[in-house]
């Protein structure tokens, strides 16, 4: 798992999080608990009762027992981590802590609020056990536990004083809100998450999915600045797969830092983990050409391709800077049809499930094991046991698979083809088609090379890939011994079988 720390904070006081409730808050009060500033220490300040702490502080314990404070979560969600921020609370901060969690539904105001959460049949779920605690320190600590929660219960052991409460994990929306309705796909508040970031030196890549517009040039992504090649980018998993129809660039309060140009890709993979998300193979389509921006202004932008459903997005900034928000607008999916796609193919007789599975992937055997899988749940649970599937065959297999690919530059594969099959080769080689008739007799020339000596086509994911790219590869690979070059280009099947599935199973 990534670093839960990036994830958003759904306890947070600006996403409408709220203390409810404690047993104690003598010397300082629980709302402190959710604020969004860092906590700070004031020397020589001091109220009626004691020290001016800026936290969470209950009085000394002189009976058996502990401390506690439930929080309503702005955004309910899946909880993956949670940080307990005692800064400043040296001498008085607690020995140990742990959390639980509960459901009550649907999303705040629950009514009758502070009753249901004292009732015997809400089920309180333990979240962490109890955990000792550093003072002046962030104390975070991971959380497995499935499911989605409204509130959770932080216990302190026995008293003492937390400056903030960290909650960190992902929003699980409400689909019925959302489903098939024109809103921000990208919105924090619908789901949207931060998957990967080439920099983010000045600012959070997180701040892009806030709600409302930036407060200030801290309250978006910046990244520093590029002294040699390229460009910055940021991944992002939309909160419910859906159709584009604009985009919003704003880059409020960024003057003399903003980027020159930015650009946008956009792929259907809804059941991609994000682990490891942007190393696997997806079929990423331009959903907005490079395109200037101005210096703290909000730019609507209408002029999109057509990259038909999204699950995932790729923002691109060039060369680097600051934006303070992006809003990806849009119809949301319909859930019904998600399903139903999956239902459709589930429900296709043995001999066109075969054919649909074999224009993926060549390989009879590796068909004849995806059908007896099915019904498939999702395309999450597809995609896995295709990898699982391939990986279990043998030589034969694999170069049985292979016959059914094209040479680069070619149209034409050793083994028959489908029309969609083909369809699919000509758009993977697109990029590599384009290229000047130098470069294409150099690849032909080659590939001729290569089968001669490895006996299969050379294979290789090559959507996206420029014809340079692809010789470059064509070339360092003809170094290979037999054996390890049938292990790369098996491996180069399975990302192209991973991409054809998401094309057989998307909108």
């Amino acid at each position: 798992m990534k670093d839960f720390t990036q994830l958003a904070d759904l306890a947070s006081e600006r996403l409408g999080g709220k203390a409810v409730e404690a047993n104690d808050e003598f010397f300082a009060p629980k709302n402190n608990l959710l604020k969004e500033a860092k906590p700070i220490f004031i020397e020589g300040k001091y109220t009626a009762r004691g020290k001016w702490m800026d936290g969470w502080e209950t009085r000394r314990r002189r009976n058996p027992g502990h401390d506690w404070c439930i929080v309503r979560l702005g955004l309910p969600g899946i909880i993956l981590g949670v940080t307990v921020d005692t800064s400043f609370f040296k001498g008085n901060y607690p020995e140990r802590f742990s959390l639980e969690g509960c459901n009550l539904e649907g999303r705040p105001p629950h009514k009758n609020e502070k009753k249901r959460l004292k009732a015997a049949e809400t089920r309180w779920v333990e979240l962490i056990a109890e955990t000792t605690l550093q003072g002046d320190a962030q104390n975070s600590v991971p959380v497995n536990a499935e499911g989605r929660f409204t509130h959770l219960r932080l216990n302190i052991f026995p008293d003492g004083g937390v400056a903030r409460l960290r909650v960190h994990g992902e929003i699980a929306p409400d689909e019925k809100q959302v489903s098939g309705k024109e809103i921000d796909l990208a919105a924090v508040e619908n789901g949207g998450s931060v998957v990967a970031s080439s920099d983010q030196f000045f600012g959070a890549p997180r701040n892009l999915l806030m709600p409302g517009r930036a407060k200030n040039m801290g309250d978006g992504w910046e990244t520093q600045r590029r002294r040699g090649p390229g460009h910055d980018w940021i991944a992002l998993k939309l909160g419910v797969p859906g159709t584009i129809r604009r985009i919003e660039v704003d880059t409020a309060h960024f003057k003399g830092n903003f980027p020159e140009s930015c650009s946008m890709e956009a792929c259907y993979a809804p059941g991609a983990a994000s682990d490891g998300f942007l190393a696997a193979p997806h079929a990423w389509k331009e959903l907005l050409p490079r395109t200037k921006l101005k210096a703290n202004h909000r730019h609507v932008l209408r002029n999109l391709g057509d990259a038909g459903m999204a699950s995932h997005v790729r923002f691109h900034i060039y060369p680097d800077g600051g934006v303070s928000r992006l809003r990806i607008i849009g119809r949301a999916e319909s859930a019904k049809n998600r399903v139903a796609r999956m239902e459709q193919f589930n429900r296709l007789s043995q001999e066109q499930a075969r054919r649909a599975l074999l224009d993926c992937c060549g390989a009879k055997r590796w068909a004849k094991q995806m059908l007896a899988m099915r019904p498939f749940l999702d395309l999450e649970y597809v995609l896995e046991a295709a990898d699982k599937v391939w990986t279990g065959l043998e030589r034969e297999d694999w170069l049985e698979a292979f016959r059914h690919h094209p040479a680069i530059g070619e149209k034409q594969a050793k083994a028959k083809q489908s029309a969609a099959a083909r369809r699919w080769s000509a758009g993977e080689q697109s990029a590599a088609q384009k290229a000047p008739p130098k470069e294409l007799e150099a690849l032909a020339a080659t590939n001729r090379e290569y089968q001669a000596k490895f006996g299969h086509v050379f294979l290789i994911c090559a959507t996206g890939k420029s014809s340079e790219e692809i010789l470059k590869n064509l070339h360092e690979r003809m170094s290979n011994d037999p054996e390890a070059e049938l292990r790369i280009a098996a491996e180069e099947q399975r990302k192209i079988t991973r991409l054809r599935l998401e094309k057989l199973l998307a909108p």
